[in-house]
């Protein structure tokens, strides 16, 4: 199979996930949009010639009847290789069920052992977008990073922008921010699309800080890695089943800096997103008359560096990829 037709086929995947879900925006059950997300993308990739296992996705067996860890996906034969697959066919529920903006479809691919195996907890997370690669440090205070990353970038403090999720716990770091004059750019949920602003200078976002899933970390740790941006992690286990959790997976320093190369182990890596409400970088599902649907999208290579923007026009009275 081509690299173009891989690429191609997640943003089909992604697709499938959006204009799903995309019908239940503003209509208050952010389950049934879920769900809906859920069967789009499970139906794409029924026919994506890949052999593709989750290794991040709705969830367990026990409770999640598709897209759990696990589950093998794609029509690829054993001659193919094994890939890990990550997916979130819809971060931002509630988003979409308020009819905000932020909520997207995403999906990450890679040879099998390259995706980082996160487990369903928090996760500290600081990334920035190409320029200024090399110049964050999760260890330091966010007012080290905001003006290491301002020099890197050859920016003034006073025009940096800093994204965060408006959540208590980072109070911290949108003091820290003001106290230095840069810019703060507050988000509801979502915190996959907030990361990937991060990688493109028209959306005008620099740096994204906080705590957040740390399954949504790897997702989005993919796209900064196809970018060429930079990204660290540390996971935040609070309950002791959580610090086991991780220790029955493998790791063992729970104190440890995930490096984007730890996050994402190899090059060969694809990341797709699709819009479902608007977004930073893109727009979202719109519909119009007679059975059409426009999506938008963005599709990545790491090896190559590749990033493709996508507007696809959909009959969705022929399309293959709506569930009705």
């Amino acid at each position: 199979m081509l690299n173009t037709d891989i690429a191609m086929g997640l943003a089909r995947v992604t697709e499938a996930a959006a204009l799903c879900s995309s019908k239940f925006m503003g209509r208050g059950d952010k389950i049934e949009a879920d769900q809906a997300a859920v069967d789009g993308m499970e139906k794409a990739f029924a026919m994506m010639p890949v052999r593709g296992t989750v290794v991040i996705g709705e969830g367990e067996l026990d409770n999640a009847p598709m897209l759990y860890i696990g589950q093998s996906v794609g029509v690829g034969n054993d001659n193919m290789p094994e890939m890990d697959i990550a997916v979130d066919p819809l971060d931002g529920t509630i988003l979409i069920a308020k009819g905000l903006p932020n909520a997207i479809a995403v999906v990450a691919m890679g040879p099998k052992g390259s995706l980082f195996h996160a487990p369903d907890m928090y996760m500290k997370k600081i990334a920035v977008g190409p320029g200024a690669k090399g110049a964050i440090d999760i260890n330091k205070s966010p007012k080290e990073n905001i003006l290491n990353v301002s020099k890197a970038l050859n920016k003034d403090v006073t025009e940096m922008t800093i994204i965060v999720q408006d959540r208590e716990r980072h109070d911290y770091i949108v003091e820290a921010a003001r106290e230095v004059g840069a810019r703060v750019k507050l988000f509801g949920e979502g915190d996959v699309a907030a990361v990937i602003a991060c990688g493109f200078e028209n959306t005008g976002v620099d740096i994204f800080m906080g705590t957040g899933g740390a399954p949504e970390g790897v997702i989005a740790a993919a796209a900064i890695k196809c970018m060429g941006g930079d990204m660290q992690a540390k996971l935040e286990p609070h309950t002791d089943q959580e610090k086991e959790r991780c220790k029955a997976m493998g790791i063992k320093d729970l104190n440890k800096v995930l490096l984007i190369n730890d996050l994402v182990k190899d090059d060969e890596v694809y990341f797709a997103a699709t819009a479902i409400t608007d977004c930073d970088l893109l727009r979202g599902v719109v519909f119009s008359k007679n059975d059409w649907a426009t999506t938008h999208s963005v599709v990545m290579r790491a090896k190559t560096g590749t990033i493709r923007f996508v507007e696809a026009h959909h009959d969705l009275n022929r399309s293959s990829l709506v569930v009705r």
